[in-house]
Formats: structure tokens, C-alpha cells, sequence
């Protein structure tokens, strides 16, 4: 629901429909008695407002929700550069405790009824379990959780609440109401799991320190895998708890997946599958310069909240292809300049696998080109996309020492071609000179 320009909001109740639907959907092909656990992953930031009865008062604040950015400003001037050092991010409007400040002005009957303020996940595992906790990889989309101390910090005093932080791999019985709904047996173990991004990774067997996964969905995740928590001197990337003890240094692309269904329908194109084929007819080189912020804002190594999809190169002889590469081109232009940042932190990164994820990214044509424009040899299947839910699958099997396998035998490879190297390296330069054309004089946040 978008119910003003900027908003982006959802029913929880939507949620939870959903979930019954789909739990009784697998209890009809699978026998809730052969059940081992649920495991549950979730987007994150979202927020839902719960009341003193723990009951949402009003629909969910979803991550694409633009309307807190002046409360993230005003966040980020009051707490100095030591907001990232405590919280691995810039917190921006997307994050929970500037949503609840926007929250605060703009209704405040709502505040005020406010108890609690939880994010999606942590309200789906209430549900299924009774019971109010959030993750670290979630907790830390609220925008006031310390990772060198694992803790809330002073900052959760201006949310009314929020729940205890425990471990992704913690898990609770399911509620014997909610079990009767969907006819599984009451305290099946419900994993508390951890945010998409971390799963997804997890799902693709990013497990070892260099691991670069890269999930294409709604926006595009590039997250690597790092022993330690590695702060960016010039802020360039989150820095999120991952499943366990380690740390994913993560740039997300905004929307671009979302980009990607908008031009299709654009285009007349039957879905982004078919714009991705569209766009493969034409080379890189013969496309508009196409900035695909359309978000608007950026959460990748820019970081600039102020950015906004832009064409340069267009003609009355563009075709709808053309402007198909060229967005797919900008995509993957600034996936390059994220994994660049990634190699310039830790040298595994420049020598490892790029892991790949998501709808757009299944076709074999992206996939090369992202090998290409980034010079890593890139492993994807064309028809494995979400993994995510496999990631959450295998942790919750992992408690429940079950062996739900995993993806990596499915991964097909597509190595980097050499003589395309200089193409892209020019490309980058026009893109990120269109670029600065723009935002020359904008602040950074």
C-alpha cells in the first residue's frame, strides 16, 4: 500500500494469512507428525507498532517506506561519526527508530498507543510462539543496537519498546492455538532465524571469511563474509551480525529488482525475466548511461540518500531494449563498484567465488555479464532462486539435527572472459562521471 508519495506500507494481518495458507498448503503434501521445525527469515527494516496487548495499531511501516529521512538526519547529526562505529550503519529513514520518530510526528495517536516497536519477523515468531525477540541481524535494522557490545545502546530509549535480542539459532514451541490452525503439533520447535540477507547468503553456502553472496530480489544484496567486525573508514558498507559469531560487510542496492518489474511493465513485457532477455539483445556499449537509483537513494558503497534514477544518451532511435541494458548495465555497474569495495577491504575477496541469487540474476546472460563486469567467477542457478528460505531451512535443521542439504552441488559457474575487461572499466568510468555530474556539491547523507 502506498497511501501517500513516499509510503510503502503493509498489513500484518496480510502476514499471517499468508503464513497459515502456505503452513497448511505443505501440511497437505507433508505430514505435520514428519515435521522437524520452522525456521523463518524476514525483511528487514520493517516496522510493525504493537499496543500494551501486543497487537499491531496500525499497518507495517515496510524498508521502501521514504518518509523518515529528515528524523534519520537529525539522528545522524545528534549521535556524530561514532553511529557507525557503535552500529555498523548510517542509519537512514529506512531504519526503525527514525520510522518511529516520523511515526511520533506525523500520528501521534498512534506513538502513543504504542508498547512496542518490533520489526516483521520478530512479530511472525510472536505469533507462532508467543513470545516478543528479534535477532542481532534483525536488531540491527533498528538503528540503536551496539555490535561491539551485542546490546541495545542509550538510542532504544526513544522507541517505547523493544524486544530481548537472542540468538538466531534460539527457538520456542509452537503455540498450541496456532498449531491447531494448521494442524502440526503444539511445540514443534519455531527457530527465531535472522534477517533475508544473512540466510540468503547462508542458503548459497557463503560460509567462509572472503565468501561474496550476491541475492537479486526486490533489491540486490552484496554481502561478504568477515571474521571480525571490520568497520569501513569512509562508512561504505553495513556491517550486520550474521548467523552466528561473524560479521556480513552488506551494500544493498536499492530496488532493483523492483526497477527491473517496473520497466518490464513499461515495456509491455511479460515479467523480469523477459526484460533481462530483452536487454541481452543489445551490447553494454551501444545502451543510454542509465542511473539506477530509483528508489530513490542509495544503500550500496555510495551511500547517498539524495540520488535519483537518471538517462543520459537518449535518442529518438532508442529502442526499448537499449534502455532495458542500460538499466541492467547501471545495476551491474554498481555491483562492481560494491564487490571493488569489498577487495580493497580484505584481499579474499578479489580471489574468491561470487555466490548468486534471485529472479533476475537466473538468467545465464546476467550471470556473465556480472562475472565480466566484476572480473570474479560467478556460481548461480537458473532454477534455484530463493535462498533465503533454504538458508532458514537449514539453520532450523541444524537445531533439529536434520540434514536439509544445500545448494552448492546446484551451482553452475561462469568465469569472467578477459577481453571484455576493458569494455566494462570504460563503462564505469562513464557511469560514475554521469554520476557525479548529478550530485557534485549534494552532501554524502
Amino acid at each position: 500500500m502506498r497511501p501517500v508519495p513516499g509510503a510503502a506500507e503493509q498489513n500484518p494481518a496480510d502476514w499471517i494469512e499468508a503464513v497459515t495458507h502456505s503452513l497448511r498448503d505443505i501440511a497437505r503434501q507433508c505430514s505435520p507428525a514428519r515435521w522437524a521445525a520452522i525456521g523463518l527469515s524476514g525483511m528487514l527494516p520493517t516496522m510493525v507498532t504493537l499496543n500494551s496487548r501486543n497487537e499491531p495499531n496500525g499497518n507495517a511501516i515496510t524498508w521502501e517506506d521514504g518518509r523518515a529521512e529528515w528524523a534519520a538526519a537529525e539522528f545522524r547529526a545528534r549521535n556524530g561519526p561514532e553511529l557507525y562505529l557503535r552500529t555498523g550503519a548510517r542509519v537512514d529513514g529506512r531504519y526503525l527508530l527514525p520510522m518511529f520518530a516520523r511515526l511520533r510526528k506525523d500520528s501521534p495517536a498512534r506513538a502513543h498507543d504504542t508498547a512496542r516497536v518490533v520489526s516483521a519477523k520478530d512479530y511472525l515468531f510472536f505469533v507462532l510462539t508467543g513470545e516478543l525477540l528479534t535477532d542481532p541481524s534483525t536488531a540491527a535494522g533498528y538503528g540503536c543496537y551496539s555490535l561491539p557490545d551485542a546490546a541495545w545502546d542509550e538510542n532504544t530509549a526513544d522507541l517505547p519498546g523493544v524486544p530481548d535480542v537472542a540468538p538466531a539459532t534460539l527457538w520456542r514451541g509452537l503455540r498450541a492455538d496456532f498449531a491447531r490452525t494448521i494442524g502440526a503439533p503444539a511445540g514443534l520447535p519455531v527457530v527465531l532465524g535472522a534477517a533475508d540477507s544473512v540466510l540468503g547468503a547462508y542458503g548459497l553456502g557463503a560460509h567462509s571469511p572472503g565468501d561474496i553472496s550476491y541475492i537479486a530480489g526486490t533489491s540486490t544484496v552484496v554481502l561478504g563474509r568477515s571474521a571480525r567486525f571490520l568497520p569501513d573508514a569512509a562508512g561504505r558498507y553495513l556491517i550486520t551480525p550474521l548467523e552466528r559469531s561473524e560479521f556480513g560487510l552488506e551494500m544493498d542496492l536499492l530496488a532493483t529488482g523492483s526497477a527491473i518489474d517496473w520497466l518490464a511493465t513499461l515495456l509491455g513485457e511479460a515479467d523480469a525475466g523477459s526484460l533481462v532477455d530483452l536487454a541481452a539483445r543489445v551490447p553494454p556499449e551501444d545502451a543510454p548511461t542509465f542511473l539506477p537509483y530509483l528508489a530513490p537513494g542509495e544503500q550500496g558503497a555510495l551511500w547517498m540518500p539524495t540520488l535519483t534514477g537518471s538517462l543520459l544518451g537518449l535518442t529518438l532511435g532508442s529502442t526499448g531494449a537499449q534502455i532495458a541494458r542500460g538499466l541492467l548495465t547501471g545495476i551491474l555497474l554498481e555491483s562492481r563498484r560494491c564487490i571493488g569495495v569489498l577487495a580493497e577491504t580484505d584481499p579474499r575477496f578479489s580471489a574468491g567465488r561470487l555466490l548468486v541469487s534471485g529472479s533476475s540474476a537466473s538468467a545465464g546472460a546476467f550471470r556473465q555479464d556480472l562475472a565480466d563486469a566484476t572480473g570474479l567467477p560467478v556460481c548461480g542457478s537458473a532454477t534455484q532462486m530463493d535462498h533465503s528460505a533454504l538458508g532458514a531451512a537449514q539453520l532450523a535443521g541444524e537445531v533439529s539435527n536434520v540434514d536439509v542439504g544445500d545448494s552448492r552441488g546446484s551451482l553452475e559457474l561462469t568465469a569472467p572472459r578477459a577481453d571484455r575487461a576493458a569494455m566494462w572499466s570504460s563503462l564505469f568510468r562513464r557511469h560514475d562521471e554521469f554520476r557525479k555530474s548529478l550530485t557534485e556539491g549534494a552532501p554524502d547523507d
